[in-house]
């Protein structure tokens, strides 16, 4: 079994999908397991695209409650992200602050690898997945640095498989620095769209034989 598939999830699935984004079939991850189905949210390469995503992001930021005061975007995929979601914050009547970072130090102009509002109180980092949480990582430690506080991590997608232990790299994140992972649908959700598809039934079985084989500690039931 999944898990209910929101409107907003179901929004975000049927744009995966439509733009390329989540394709199945067999491909190799740098784990070395054979996927049947890859994400890759580079394809989110359009205007409309971006909008309807982000807006999938914010649904899922007001379904879940998380407080926060600003957005930070990692290099490189989390800049456009999280752009994107402080524009759709913003048409909606929330004006935040918007920081990224860029993987290289610049010596001369403003310098430093800081761009854009200053990092104060509470910070919500913006990023498309986790895989072995490198970026996450990184993000948390410049945040703390510059002595703002990091509350969550907001993804497009939840793998919900084994990383090195038994549990999932958002779990593993949530669990060492004490955040909020927050992802606009996971595997479970997933498994869900496809069993409502009958076009899409092959593929279910498929995805249900991996999170058998492969998913992480709590996979199979609610993930916090």
């Amino acid at each position: 079994m999944g898990a209910p598939v929101q409107p907003y999830q179901r929004r975000f699935l049927q744009l995966a999908l439509r733009c390329d984004v989540l394709r199945f079939g067999e491909f190799t991850l740098k784990s070395g397991r054979t996927s049947p189905y890859f994400f890759n949210a580079g394809h989110f390469d359009s205007g409309s695209a971006m909008v309807a995503l982000a807006e999938c992001y914010v649904d899922a930021l007001a379904a879940d409650g998380l407080g926060y005061d600003m957005l930070f975007g990692p290099a490189y995929k989390g800049i456009p992200l999280a752009t994107a979601v402080a524009v759709v914050l913003a048409q909606r009547g929330r004006d935040l602050p918007l920081a990224f970072n860029r993987k290289e130090t610049k010596a001369h102009g403003e310098g430093g690898n800081l761009i854009g509002a200053p990092l104060r109180g509470r910070v919500l980092i913006v990023d498309d997945v986790i895989t072995a949480g490198t970026a996450v990582r990184e993000s948390v430690e410049l945040i703390r640095r510059a002595g703002a506080e990091v509350v969550g991590v907001l993804v497009a997608l939840d793998r919900q498989e084994r990383g090195v232990g038994a549990q999932s790299a958002a779990a593993e994140v949530a669990a060492e620095f004490g955040v909020r992972v927050i992802a606009i649908a996971r595997l479970n959700e997933l498994l869900s769209y496809t069993d409502e598809h009958p076009e899409l039934a092959p593929q279910h079985a498929r995805l249900s034989d991996y999170r058998q084989r492969h998913g992480a500690a709590g996979a199979t039931g609610e993930y916090e």
